[in-house]
């Protein structure tokens, strides 16, 4: 009985599909604190699917208002460049006297790249609009 309820769970987790998991990490999104103070959005192509970010907030609670405020912009300028999926690389955060910053780095695709930090771009936006975050 045991054997057969592993194998249930084993089959069931890898019925789920990275288009569920881009769903997922897109609704896991805060909404934007109360007071806070969205500074810029600087955007660098670096290759033809690879783009930086850097962004500044002011009134974030911590490194994740910063860092959703990033994704929110590479959601955007995703669909700006005609690609509907982006993959998180890396994201590096600070704060220094109230101001918060952000310097991430995504792929840009068509099609769902491989991994699992990856982002359904049209979900994302929407989702960063409901919560009060701006994009690009």
């Amino acid at each position: 009985m045991i054997r057969f309820a592993l194998i249930t769970v084993a089959g069931l987790s890898a019925a789920c599909t990275a288009q569920d998991e881009v769903s997922r990490a897109a609704l896991a999104r805060a909404p934007a604190p109360a007071g806070a103070s969205y500074e810029g959005i600087e955007t660098r192509l670096l290759d033809n699917d690879l783009v930086a970010f850097h962004v500044k907030m002011r009134g974030a609670r911590g490194a994740q208002d910063v860092t959703d405020y990033a994704e929110c912009a590479a959601a955007q300028y995703t669909l700006i460049r005609g690609f509907g999926f982006a993959r998180h690389l890396r994201t590096k955060t600070a704060e220094v006297s109230g101001l918060w910053q952000a310097d991430a780095i995504y792929t840009i695709s068509a099609a769902i790249p491989a991994g699992l930090r990856t982002i359904d771009a049209e979900v994302t936006v929407e989702n960063c609009k409901s919560n009060g975050i701006p994009t690009v």
